[in-house]
């Protein structure tokens, strides 16, 4: 697969409108799990912001990736507990502003693991 296809190249910079293409061609299977539960949803998105942060995208950069693939969970995706259902309500119901200001806060929820 060529960087091309990639949301983050390996220069560091962030395509943002590939995030969704790179979601969709996740199987589902692979999908269920990362979903399963609140923690493995969280364990997820940190190992992705890790990798993102090792190549240098900043706080607002990881939250821009972070409202990208709530975006996209918030409109192909079955919650699967609780806590994934309360964030698609929010999400959902959130101005852009909102949805913004709730991707940081994702980003350091999962930063403090």
């Amino acid at each position: 697969m060529t960087e091309e296809n990639h949301a983050l190249r390996k220069d560091g910079q962030l395509q943002p409108d590939k995030v969704d293409d790179t979601l969709e061609r996740m199987s589902s299977d692979r999908m269920d799990s990362i979903l399963q539960d609140f923690d493995s949803f969280k364990s997820y998105l940190k190992q992705r912001l890790e990798v993102a942060e090792n190549i240098g995208l900043n706080e607002e950069q990881l939250a821009v990736v972070t409202e990208k693939i709530a975006d996209y969970l918030a409109e192909h995706a079955e919650p699967k507990n609780r806590e994934e259902k309360l964030l698609q309500e929010l999400w959902k119901v959130g101005t852009q502003d909102q949805r913004h200001h709730l991707a940081h806060m994702l980003v350091r929820l999962v930063d403090q693991q």
